[in-house]
């Protein structure tokens, strides 16, 4: 396949896209984000409380 016919194809197929809207990106990267943040909060949290149960479990670690 030649670069040319390649590069017409791709032009040819991003006719057929559907880009978001402004709000749509800025909802869609926001959620993104909110989501993210929870996420580790979340690992955070557990992982500070299975370090505090081991280092219980195990005298001697700090």
């Amino acid at each position: 396949m030649s670069i040319n016919k390649y590069i017409n194809e791709t032009r040819a197929e991003m006719k057929h896209v559907t880009w978001p809207t402004k709000k749509q990106t800025i909802v869609y990267s926001a959620l993104v984000i909110v989501i993210s943040l929870f996420t580790a909060f979340y690992l955070g949290f557990f992982d500070y409380i299975f370090t505090m149960f081991i280092k219980s479990v195990i005298p001697g670690l700090n």
